[in-house]
């Protein structure tokens, strides 16, 4: 009913960019918050930076300075801008994003990932 589908991950080298988006589709009533995630391997998967309806955003100490992100609300995106990216950005990023759907009359507000897009900073 939802779907998060991420795109712009790839191979880059150190101090290289990247932008990552992520499209919302399906049945949508609100979008409150979306963000961006990473899982490297061994890890836990962390919070990279979110933004929310408001526009206001938070960043990982390990993002500020170098990764901005930004929504699209007319087209329920969200992007994330990777400058000076290092190896240890290596990681499958995730987005998620906390939607309020109504079907049927039936309220309900869910978490939901995306697949992931693998991105791999290497010389």
């Amino acid at each position: 009913q939802v779907q998060l589908v991420e795109s712009g991950g790839g191979l880059v080298q150190p101090g290289g960019s990247l932008r990552l988006s992520c499209k919302a589709s399906g049945i949508i009533y609100y979008i409150y918050d979306m963000g961006w995630y990473r899982q490297a391997p061994g890890q836990q998967r962390e919070l990279v930076a979110g933004i929310g309806s408001g526009r206001d955003t938070n960043y990982a100490d390990s993002a500020k300075g170098r990764f901005t992100i930004s929504k699209d609300y007319a087209k329920n995106t969200v992007l994330l801008q990777m400058n000076s990216l290092r190896p240890e950005d290596t990681a499958v990023y995730y987005c998620k994003a906390r939607i309020r759907t109504i079907i049927d009359g039936d309220q309900k507000t869910n978490d939901y990932w995306g697949q992931g897009t693998q991105v791999s900073v290497s010389s």
